[in-house]
């Protein structure tokens, strides 16, 4: 598209009256930026309200699909679980004499500490962070100062994108769940999770591994039961599956046996000792208010890259360190 302007001017001028165009624009830009930034404000204000320790809470079923082996609940209020009752029936689990299933529920005592999905807390300061960034833009600075804005609504962009991803689960940010184990300390004698300690009514088995976590807006149960690699059984010479030569005769007949589950055959470090995993449970349950959360933080963060494109494009800045 060709831009010419009658009657014709010198092109110095012609320069000249391009660039004081694009000044205006961009003082305009950075007008309606104060109205969006009130509307942004908003937004992240029902992100927090939604994170907030609020009564009754979320109760959130924890049943494994088409199995028996997970029946239980949880409910969260804000960061905190403060009820549960699970019940496992594990093959690798034997229950308690009397009882069909292992019950894990957690303990009401005031002295019990709390169980922390530490997910949700780092989701609930950075957007509290972002608020501080708004309020900054808004107030503290000079909100007609283009590269002041600019740089604002970079850090704004950085912050919300990484609150989503705190919710989403992606990378390393749920943790491993050998890393943090918790002390043989009275009713609290589970490592439950790499967040923070279950408090149990009663001793749990002392080879299971109950770990919670959040990926997409969802919360995650993995049971897992361990046993000890110092205890290995060497094979008898009645064994159906020894081999001199190396090739047992049950694989050659039936091909080799799959895997159990995805960390079959792995060695961890899990209390000072080497452990692997015979039986691995999976259960998710969808969480409506960290739903909410993520579609929220999701169309904040696409205004805020927007405006941040706007900007570059109006004050000239295309350079690729710049971009969101």
């Amino acid at each position: 598209m060709a831009t010419w302007a009658y009657p014709p001017l010198p092109p110095d001028r012609l320069n000249r009256e391009a660039d004081s165009a694009l000044a205006r624009e961009l003082q305009w830009l950075l007008q309606s930026l104060q109205e969006s930034l009130s509307s942004l404000k908003e937004g992240l204000q029902e992100c927090a309200a939604l994170l907030a320790p609020q009564e009754p809470g979320s109760t959130l079923v924890l049943s494994s699909v088409r199995s028996e082996n997970v029946k239980g609940f949880v409910t969260r209020v804000g960061t905190k679980l403060v009820k549960g009752d699970v019940q496992l029936r594990l093959q690798s689990l034997p229950p308690p004499r009397g009882s069909p299933s292992t019950r894990l529920t957690l303990s009401q005592s005031p002295e019990a500490p709390d169980l922390v999905l530490q997910q949700l807390v780092s989701v609930r300061n950075l957007v509290n962070q972002s608020l501080d960034i708004v309020d900054v833009s808004t107030y503290t600075g000079d909100p007609h100062d283009a590269g002041f804005i600019f740089s604002q609504l970079h850090l704004l962009h950085e912050t919300i994108n990484e609150a989503r991803q705190m919710l989403k689960g992606d990378g390393n940010v749920r943790g491993n769940w050998w890393e943090t184990s918790v002390s043989d300390n009275v009713g609290s004698s589970l490592h439950p999770s790499i967040y923070g300690r279950l408090c149990l009514t009663l001793p749990p088995p002392p080879n299971l591994s109950f770990h919670l976590s959040i990926a997409d807006s969802a919360l995650i149960l993995l049971v897992r039961t361990l046993e000890s690699n110092t205890v290995a059984q060497a094979p008898s010479a009645f064994a159906s599956d020894i081999s001199l030569t190396g090739f047992s005769l049950r694989d050659r007949l039936f091909g080799s046996k799959q895997r159990a589950h995805d960390e079959a055959g792995d060695v961890f470090m899990w209390k000072g000792d080497e452990v692997h995993v015979r039986e691995k449970i999976r259960v998710e349950s969808q969480d409506p208010s960290l739903m909410s959360v993520m579609a929220k933080l999701t169309a904040l963060e696409h205004e805020v890259m927007r405006w941040v494109g706007a900007l570059r494009v109006l004050m000239g800045n295309d350079d690729t360190e710049s971009e969101v």
